[in-house]
């Protein structure tokens, strides 16, 4: 196995969404971003942008979990674009899917990841010595909410268009119940997981609810994760995790990425001021406790996925400032080699274990 490069995985960014349902470009700056979008609704909805290629490639994120995003309409605020029926769900999925081999059809930086070569290939590029220039941004493509698949063996296209890891639920779908949405896994859904353990697919625990969580720790046979999820010590809604969801996915030798929105890192919301980015170091030590170990949690940003720039830390402005967690583990005594499997080992581990 080659050496693992000094890089960050962030296992959750909704790259596809943003471009399909705000214009945004990821191979433009997230700071070119916001001066485009100044005084537009999409930058008071949204808030001001905070990922890019630029900035990605700045701050050594070298993987990133892209996601399709299709949200159902009856939980969906204007301009997100919902669907009411699985065929629309399918077409927004494929609108994604094109993004996501557009971009890596036109952009030389940047490379899906869909086999253990690929994801060699993209870890190679940042390996010492390589120009900058020939750094790649190596994508895994992460379906969050299941709808747009539209019967449990459909998932066959799914995979052949690079889809590797797949989160049934966002809310309510017709596989799972979901964040505000209490439900066991639907017969679909179970149907579902079984053809996704046939594919050594990656199942996303993050968004499912209570029920359906446990329902498939016990019965996934393959590898599983919670992209973006936080302890309900610090967040205590459904839409995160309780100590006890977090020990059954440890002790699948599952990995947790890190939530890095304020809204997810404390109870009530702090100004962005107040928000020290020293949380994010606090929230990861929970779960190392929790573990006994740095095996289990990584970061799954998930920025810009419906917040920005003045919903993250104080002293964060970019995906570039990932890079701020590493000294923040650092000054709580973690290792170089705790901090570099938070940073990548156990995301990277996780893909080892399901990519063809």
């Amino acid at each position: 196995m080659p050496t693992i490069p000094s890089i960050i995985l962030d296992a959750h960014q909704d790259i596809a969404w943003n471009k399909t349902t705000f214009g945004r470009d990821f191979t433009q700056s997230a700071l070119l971003k916001r001066s485009r979008e100044i005084n537009t609704p999409t930058a008071a909805e949204q808030g001001g942008a905070t990922c890019g290629l630029p900035e990605a490639l700045l701050g050594r994120v070298g993987v990133i979990f892209g996601t399709i995003f299709a949200p159902p309409a009856a939980s969906t605020p204007a301009p997100w674009r919902g669907y009411q029926t699985p065929q629309e769900a399918y077409r927004i999925g494929m609108e994604q899917i094109d993004v996501y081999h557009r971009l890596a059809d036109t952009h030389p930086q940047i490379a899906l990841i869909r086999t253990q070569k690929e994801l060699d290939s993209v870890l190679d590029t940042w390996q010492e010595g390589v120009p900058f220039e020939k750094h790649q941004v190596g994508i895994v493509i992460l379906m969050e909410g299941a709808d747009p698949i539209l019967e449990p063996r459909a998932f066959d296209e799914w995979y052949e268009y690079g889809v590797r890891l797949v989160g049934p639920a966002w809310g309510q779908t017709r596989y799972s119940g979901g964040t505000r949405a209490p439900g066991r896994l639907t017969p679909q859904g179970r149907e579902l997981l079984e053809v996704m353990a046939s594919y050594k697919a990656i199942l996303d625990l993050s968004h499912m609810a209570e029920e359906s969580y446990l329902e498939a720790v016990d019965s996934y046979e393959g590898t599983i994760i919670a992209s973006h999820s936080n302890p309900r010590r610090f967040c205590d809604t459904d839409r995160h995790l309780s100590d006890d969801m977090i020990r059954r996915l440890i002790a699948r030798d599952g990995v947790i990425g890190t939530v890095l929105y304020n809204r997810f890192m404390w109870h009530n919301m702090p100004l962005k001021a107040d928000a020290l980015a020293e949380r994010i170091a606090e929230i990861i030590d929970y779960v190392c406790q929790l573990a006994g170990s740095a095996r289990h949690v990584g970061i799954g940003s998930d920025w810009d996925g419906g917040f920005g720039v003045a919903n993250i830390p104080a002293s964060m402005d970019t995906i570039a400032d990932l890079r701020l967690i590493r000294p923040l583990l650092s000054a709580r005594g973690y290792s170089a080699t705790d901090m570099d499997q938070i940073e990548n080992g156990n995301f990277l581990r996780i893909l080892r274990a399901a990519l063809p």
